[in-house]
């Protein structure tokens, strides 16, 4: 089969968290995402939703820009400032480009005008259940890293800095003040408790930790 004649990749599924103080387009709203096939929660205030939502997904927001109480972008600030990390989709009905454009820079997934093309609305709420699946992907890894360096002893930290700076063996022995025998033990406890296959595995590893090698002698 070529590439051209690929079919699409199936839907994201997931669930949606629908905010907007008009009654009608709740109803109108709900109805159009659950016959796409996605569970449904929809909520008159953004205070209510905070009330019952967490982080658990995949799941996305879909809130309006002007409500009473929390407005659609204070209630993504709040999510934000609580830690929630799920993607917000902001709907309004009036053309309004400064909050568009604060939307996006607070990382909104995106900004819709209503009357919603149905068309529009589902594919936007596609990005942003599959933005939640890429980046809890990118959560869970950061997780298991974390969970292998605390396997590590403060020797074995320092090495491993040392050799994802690049520094060879004898290097870093000289950097530790030991034998680059003794670095050759404990770089391959490092391997060996951080799972890498590679020196670019701990490297790539050492860069997500944000570690950093420790001041080299005589600095």
């Amino acid at each position: 089969m070529t590439a051209a004649a690929r079919e699409p990749a199936p839907p994201v599924s997931g669930k949606v968290f629908l905010v907007d103080d008009e009654p009608s387009v709740r109803r109108s709203l709900t109805r159009l995402l659950r016959v796409a096939g996605l569970e449904v929660a929809s909520y008159a205030s953004g205070e209510a939703l905070l009330q019952e939502i967490s982080g658990a997904g995949p799941a996305c927001v879909v809130a309006d820009l002007r409500m009473p109480g929390l407005t659609g972008l204070e209630l993504q600030e709040e999510l934000a400032h609580r830690g929630l990390k799920l993607p917000v989709l902001l709907i309004s009905g009036h053309a309004d480009v400064p909050s568009s454009v604060r939307a996006m820079k607070a990382g909104a997934v995106d900004f819709l005008e209503k009357p919603l093309s149905p068309e529009a609305l589902l594919e936007a709420v596609q990005r942003a259940l599959a933005r939640f699946s890429d980046e809890e992907a990118v959560r869970q890894e950061m997780r298991v890293i974390e969970a292998r360096a605390e396997r590590l002893t403060p020797r074995e930290r320092e090495v491993f800095a040392l050799v994802a700076s690049g520094l060879l063996n004898k290097q870093v022995g000289f950097e530790l003040g030991t034998s680059e025998k003794t670095i050759k033990v404990h770089r391959a406890r490092v391997m060996e408790k951080m799972e890498a296959g590679s020196i670019a595995d701990l490297v790539r590893m050492a860069g997500r930790l944000g570690l950093k090698a420790p001041p080299a002698r005589g600095d």
